[in-house]
């Protein structure tokens, strides 16, 4: 049993070698070949990813996977650490899966991901829900079937969690979630200690993959079909920091697009890696799509500062407004904070400023919730939950105003979307994605998932788009 160490997990070692290997296949437990899997996955881009790759070696052992909870002998459940409604979450749906063991008591239940990292959550699944049968943290997902294996042999509870630096495996199984639109990893872990995250306590240190290994990779989903294909870090922007001299995300998006798949994005990007050659790849790489993620946080320098964000106002803004002058038709999107310790009014009518001067496409807001182990959860916080509550409710309407009119803008233009499958809202009609990341609802008389077609837009609303493929205008 190895138990998590918040401590360990922030130490960093510019010294220390990577450790870069080949996934190894190790045989599941007889008694579990043909039995039924369910994963349930929490929190961001990187989580899903992490939860394909364990459907991916479930599927590879011989399990079989189901549609819903009830069916399943073995159930697993990838979390997100970033906020506490998250944790909330996953402590209820463990509630649930401990009913069902008792009418089911050869039912297993496995906890992963970033929760799993936590020093006080892995203290609580031992003191408190001891009907959680395994728990593996993010450094050790390719030895998913060892730590089930010693589970089911020693019939206790086992605990294998690293607080680590971390390493780059090759090759784990996956089982993607979708046909034409593909997550890559290029760059895990995360140095950069924002106060408020626990990312580099729960993901380690950034540490790059090969380059010859993501083109590998972007070679093979295009051969296999894929349209589109999202490069993902946790700060995308540092990849090539760790490993290479001259070798950074700008080398990387060229060496992408020149693969020739149809559609190239990347996510998450921070202010401080965010250079003027990638802004140049943007603009003149037609299979880079216009679509920027770039998170503020806040709007005050002085949160931003108690943040450790390493960057002002001004110096966001002027990155953001040659994103935004460069790169034609560019969308852009933010993450927002409101209520950090010590924030005042004047503070957060900062951040309105920020959002009235840009007027962002779209956000994602949140109230802030302290993260045990990050330096802001010492911080005093004078703001209480109404206040915080009343102030993202103001930032929201702000927010929503300005996708809104963005939205609006598309009105009667023609756009590329790729369409990835039903729409959720009407079964009639299909969903894409725009070239600058906007949902549309599409009316198209024959099936076009998977198809890249051109759309008329036809109405807007502050999320979506309402179009109708061109060739039934």
């Amino acid at each position: 049993m190895n138990l998590p160490n918040m401590l360990e997990a922030k130490k960093r070692d510019k010294n220390s070698n990577i450790e870069i290997y080949d996934y190894k296949e190790v045989k599941i437990d007889e008694n579990l070949v043909g039995k039924k899997f369910f994963v349930r996955t929490y929190g961001c881009q990187m989580n899903e990813h992490d939860g394909e790759r364990v459907k991916g070696v479930l599927l590879s052992q011989g399990l079989i996977e189901c549609e819903t909870l009830d069916e399943a002998d073995l159930a697993i459940l990838n979390t997100c650490a970033i906020r506490e409604n998250a944790h909330d979450k996953v402590f209820g749906f463990m509630g649930l899966v401990k009913k069902m063991k008792e009418s089911k008591p050869d039912m297993l239940l496995g906890i992963c991901g970033c929760m799993a990292q936590e020093e006080v959550v892995v203290d609580e699944i031992k003191s408190k829900y001891k009907y959680v049968d395994f728990v593996f943290g993010t450094h050790n997902l390719d030895k998913m079937i060892e730590v089930i294996n010693e589970r089911v042999r020693t019939g206790r509870q086992n605990i294998e969690v690293y607080s680590i630096l971390g390493n780059v495996c090759e090759g784990i199984p996956e089982r993607r979630d979708s046909k034409y639109s593909a997550w890559v990893d290029i760059i895990l872990g995360c140095d950069k200690f924002c106060t408020y995250c626990i990312v580099p306590y729960t993901r380690g240190t950034q540490r790059s993959r090969k380059y010859e290994d993501i083109i590998s990779e972007v070679n093979r989903l295009k051969s296999e079909g894929y349209k589109e294909i999202t490069l993902l870090g946790q700060n995308v922007n540092a990849y090539g920091k760790d490993f290479y001299e001259d070798y950074n995300l700008s080398n990387l998006l060229r060496d992408v697009s020149d693969t020739g798949i149809e559609r190239i994005r990347f996510v998450t990007s921070h202010p401080w890696d965010f250079t003027d050659e990638m802004i140049d790849v943007i603009a003149e790489c037609d299979n880079v799509m216009p679509y920027v993620h770039l998170p503020i946080q806040s709007g005050s320098d002085k949160i931003l500062k108690l943040m450790g964000r390493k960057y002002t106002k001004k110096e966001y803004l002027e990155l953001y407004n040659k994103i935004r002058n460069r790169v034609k038709g560019v969308s852009i999107t933010t993450d927002i904070i409101v209520g950090f310790p010590g924030e005042t009014e004047e503070d957060f009518q900062c951040t309105l400023d920020v959002v009235n001067e840009c007027k962002f496409d779209g956000a994602f807001t949140f109230a802030f919730s302290p993260r045990v182990g990050t330096p802001a959860e010492k911080l005093e916080d004078n703001t209480n939950i109404e206040d915080k509550n009343e102030r993202l409710h103001r930032l929201n309407e702000v927010v929503n105003k300005y996708s809104n009119e963005a939205n609006q803008r598309c009105v009667g233009s023609v756009m590329k979307c790729l369409v990835i499958g039903k729409s959720e809202k009407d079964e009639s009609k299909y969903m894409g994605y725009t070239e600058n990341m906007k949902l549309v609802n599409i009316v198209s008389s024959e099936d076009v998932i998977g198809k890249i077609v051109e759309v008329k837009i036809d109405e807007a609303k502050s999320f979506s788009l309402n179009g109708t493929r061109v060739e039934e205008c």
